[in-house]
């Protein structure tokens, strides 16, 4: 008997707001942390915590600077980043065909 589907789910990316977060960040590469507040509705408090497991993981990268004398806060995906949304995509396509039967 094969694998069933969810099985293949990764728990960290899976959650909504962090496989938003990928997904914004893979579409731009590196991303303002305001601009991932107000795109994903999410508090400052809400969004610096689901950073903080996607770093952790690895999944994505924090670059903190200055665009002029403002503080910044970017965040990019990292290539393992790319490739866990990638079996995440993968994974969630196979149970969608599984049930489109």
């Amino acid at each position: 008997m094969s694998e069933h589907p969810t099985a293949g789910l990764d728990d960290v990316v899976h959650q909504r707001h962090r496989l938003g977060i990928l997904t914004v960040t893979a579409e731009a590469d590196r991303v303002e942390f305001g601009y991932l507040k107000s795109t994903l509705e999410l508090t400052a408090g809400n969004l610096s915590r689901h950073i903080a497991v996607l770093e952790e993981a690895g999944l994505v990268a924090v670059e903190k600077g200055y665009e002029g004398r403002r503080p910044r806060t970017w965040v990019g995906i990292t290539a393992e980043g790319r490739g866990a949304l990638a079996r995440e995509m993968a994974a969630l396509r196979a149970l969608l065909e599984r049930h489109e039967r």
